[in-house]
């Protein structure tokens, strides 16, 4: 099976990356977690996960009922580093739900017509309609942080996105559309060690792409990138929410309990839904920028 990518996150690992994260993916064992600010050592038991999870995902077929009967309209976007788990988080949903009500959007790369066309062009054609809920795969922050680091995008396009953005999103949510906004965090060491899983992988393999090659080398870009977007598309209206994904398990649950707890759906049973832990979900002052010295 062919593997494009083969041998080239482990050539980052031993011939580019620092001594200190080389030493950390090493040395870990299986289901530590490689943060040292993450406040917990060690991934939670798969047991207590599928424990936690069955009663969020009962609670996910009663929304999508809400959603068909009410014709409310719900987007989730699902942003955060390669790796950080925003498709695991995603199928936690999409397997216990309608693909009619609940559907996935990952956008490819725009089209000559589309670079030619008004940025979030793209993304309304994409938008739900009544009685739907649709789950952005990466959204139209692309232009903030990936667009950027890559070149992609001019700086004037990318002010412009900024200088747009806001009435955007106040425009959706005037509308009456449930906006809810969740970045995913994950440290470079636990970044670095779930490329390398993926690269050894000839099931998992095609999650490569060129992009995560190369951004092995612009950690600090991305990182000053991400800190610039929190500034200025934290909103009041369109707040985001910051999830720390260290611990798979603990971030997927986190996400469907601050869904499932944001949105108004009828017969929503509270003891289902516990507050996600706030030692890994906030505001974006929860997230922890990290920087590498990568030379931006």
């Amino acid at each position: 099976m062919p593997m494009p990518f083969n041998g080239h996150v482990t050539a980052f690992l031993t011939q580019q990356a620092p001594e200190e994260l080389r030493q950390t993916v090493e040395t870990a064992r299986k289901r530590d977690t490689l943060a040292g600010s993450y406040p917990y050592p060690r991934w939670m038991k798969k047991s207590d996960y599928l424990d936690a999870l069955a009663p969020l995902q009962f609670e996910l077929a009663k929304l999508q009922h809400w959603l068909a009967d009410t014709e409310q309209r719900v987007i989730v976007v699902f942003e955060g580093r390669d790796t950080a788990g925003k498709s695991g988080a995603i199928n936690r949903i999409t397997e216990v739900t309608n693909p009619r009500v609940v559907r996935v959007e990952a956008l490819p790369k725009p089209t000559d017509r589309q670079q030619r066309e008004w940025f979030f062009q793209r993304y309304v054609e994409r938008l739900p309609a009544g009685g739907e809920m649709v789950l952005f795969d990466r959204s139209w922050y692309n232009r903030a942080v990936i667009e950027h680091v890559f070149g992609f995008c001019t700086p004037d396009q990318r002010t412009r996105f900024f200088q747009q953005l806001p009435e955007f999103e106040r425009i959706l949510v005037g509308d009456g559309v449930h906006l809810i906004k969740i970045w995913l965090n994950v440290s470079r060491a636990e970044q670095l060690r779930r490329l390398l899983a993926r690269e050894n992988n000839e099931m998992r393999h095609w999650k490569l792409s060129r992009i995560d090659i190369e951004g092995l080398e612009k950690w600090d870009s991305y990182t000053h990138a991400i800190a610039e977007t929190f500034e200025r598309t934290h909103t009041m209206h369109a707040p985001w929410t910051v999830i720390r994904s260290e611990d798979k398990y603990r971030a997927r649950l986190a996400v469907l309990q601050h869904i499932l707890g944001t949105l108004p759906y009828a017969l929503k049973d509270a003891d289902n839904i516990p507050p996600p832990d706030p030692s890994i979900c906030g505001t974006p002052a929860i997230w922890d920028a990290e920087l590498w010295d990568d030379g931006s």
